[in-house]
Parts: structure tokens; sequence; C-alpha cells
């Protein structure tokens, strides 16, 4: 499966669209995680635990989205976006990933 951010595919013809696929994942961060992760950023190393857990919730995102996209015969998935938003309040730090494209099938 192709998944590409741009809205056309170089040196391939798009035979049909099949509709805007999603895929989603939380990710929620714990007490331990917060506190190492600041005290990193006071002396200014990187929250690597945080980059680990994002990655792994954006190739979760990514995966449902693949799985929809198949599901309705799609070979490729073009202008592909991914948003990250902190749900913050009654959630704590949860993070929601959303990735998101259209589903289209190439020859």
């Amino acid at each position: 499966m192709i998944l590409t951010s741009s809205n056309t595919l170089e040196n391939k013809e798009i035979i049909e669209y099949k509709g805007l696929v999603t895929g989603e994942s939380l990710i929620g961060s714990n007490i331990y995680k917060d506190i190492f992760s600041g005290v990193r950023d006071v002396v200014g190393g990187r929250t690597t635990k945080y980059e680990e857990e994002l990655e792994k919730a954006r190739d979760i995102a990514f995966e449902s989205m693949k799985e929809k996209a198949e599901s309705l015969g799609a070979n490729a998935i073009i202008g592909l976006k991914i948003s990250y938003d902190n749900l913050g309040g009654t959630m704590g730090n949860t993070i929601l990933v959303t990735a998101y494209g259209t589903a289209i099938k190439y020859g």
C-alpha cells in the first residue's frame, strides 16, 4: 500500500477514488514518564520515551487507515495528513493521533 501526502502518484494513473479513510490512536502518559520527561527537558535532553510512544501511536493510526483502504479495494492513499491533539481535561495527558487521506486504486 502506497501512502503519500501528495495528491497524485508520479507515473501512475488513478483509476478510481474510493473515498476518505481515517485511522486513530490514543496515547496516554503516566506520572513516571511525565516526571522523567520534565527532568530531561530541564537538563536539555530529548524526551525519547514520548517520541517512541508517539511513533507507536502514529503507526497504529496508519495501520488502521490502511486496513480501511484495503477493505474498499484501494491500493494507495493520497493526500495523507496527520494530526496530534492533546485531549487534556478529564482524559489527563491523552494525545489523539489521527491520520486521514483519500483511498484510491491506481493502475
